[in-house]
């Protein structure tokens, strides 16, 4: 495969790229911004190998976009370039809209255009698969169903709101052109390499400075977390065995309120590095609630399991205890970033 992948040096697409470069022989066509939360040595590891050629472009630049596909003839797309943070979202929306709806249309447009061209062999086998979120389908009660592929959409954010419109112009190029495009809506994220705004290497990072843990609300709010590398295989899968229309929920049924997390992340680093002046409990403090906070996600992964013969590997105590070891041992790479904007932010809860 010569595989598109659009935001490949982010959090989830990094996870992604590191898994098929070392567990596949394709070509990787990495388009990547390189705004803020964009790291290269997320993919140091496989500096100077020459299946992945990096292109810095806008995915809402169409001339750009309509040239990378005639430069580098992708057999299969996966879109994961997105604006993710919800806080983010909620003080600045327009760049939200821009990126992820206008950017995820200009896409299409471009994928479409150079799909209609190709041999018809070559059409057949052609997949442009749309990375998502559960929280475009709103918030659930204590007792409530896990959300599934057939769940009405009820975004409460303006984050949500631009990865729902996302996923409906996917679904709609693909029943109005006939393009073979599907979806998949993943949990909370979390593991190596996060950028240090979203809550778990947040709390792990000012819990092992010594600093405030504010939680918002009471902290009862849930979510199911995911390892990345759990995903990063699960979309790894689908690049081969998705199919056009189809919609795949990927998680871990792995449900903690923030709370529940926030005093594991503690529990955890006491046990690895202990600090003299006590329990890192001792730092967590309850601040206002974010506007809008939905309560809880959570998936019911079965279909995907089924369709693309994955299941997540990671229990939430080990991914958590393996992706706190990484931030102890990779201080270099977070250090530099926490001396910037984000070592004195709330703490958010979307991967």
């Amino acid at each position: 495969m010569t595989i598109l992948i659009t935001g490949g040096f982010g959090f989830i697409g990094s996870a992604v790229l590191r898994h098929l470069l070392a567990a596949t022989d394709h070509r990787i066509v990495n388009i990547d911004k390189m705004t803020y939360a964009a790291s290269p040595a997320t993919l140091a590891m496989h500096a100077g190998d020459a299946r992945h050629v990096h292109i810095r472009a806008d995915i809402c630049d169409l001339d750009a976009m309509r040239a990378t596909f005639a430069t580098h003839k992708p057999t299969h797309v996966m879109h994961l370039a997105a604006e993710s943070h919800v806080d983010r979202s909620i003080d600045g929306p327009a760049e939200f809209i821009r990126t992820n709806v206008v950017g995820t249309q200009v896409l299409l447009e471009a994928a479409r255009e150079y799909w209609q061209g190709l041999a018809p062999d070559a059409r057949a086998g052609f997949r442009f698969h749309h990375v998502s979120t559960d929280e475009v389908f709103g918030s659930l009660d204590h007792g409530d169903p896990p959300f599934g592929p057939t769940t009405p959409y009820d975004p409460r954010s303006p984050y949500s709101a631009s990865k729902a419109a996302s996923d409906h112009l996917v679904r709609a190029w693909q029943h109005t052109y006939g393009f073979p495009a599907f979806v998949s809506n993943t949990t909370n994220n979390y593991g190596p390499w996060q950028f240090p705004e979203k809550l778990i290497p947040l709390v792990t990072l000012n819990a092992l400075e010594g600093k405030p843990l504010p939680v918002y609300g009471d902290g009862s709010n849930v979510r199911d977390w995911l390892h990345v590398d759990d995903h990063a295989e699960a979309l790894a899968l689908a690049l081969s065995r998705g199919e056009p229309g189809a919609t795949y929920c990927i998680g871990p049924r792995q449900e903690r309120t923030n709370l529940q997390v926030v005093q594991a992340i503690c529990a955890t680093l006491d046990e690895l590095r202990p600090d003299p002046a006590g329990p890192r409990t001792r730092l967590i403090s309850f601040v206002r609630d974010r506007p809008g906070h939905d309560f809880r996600y959570a998936m019911d992964p079965s279909g995907a399991e089924a369709a693309l013969g994955w299941r997540a590997r990671y229990d939430f105590e080990t991914g958590l205890r393996h992706t706190i070891r990484w931030y102890l041992d990779n201080e270099a790479w977070w250090r530099p970033i926490r001396a910037g904007a984000y070592s004195g932010q709330r703490l958010g809860t979307k991967a």
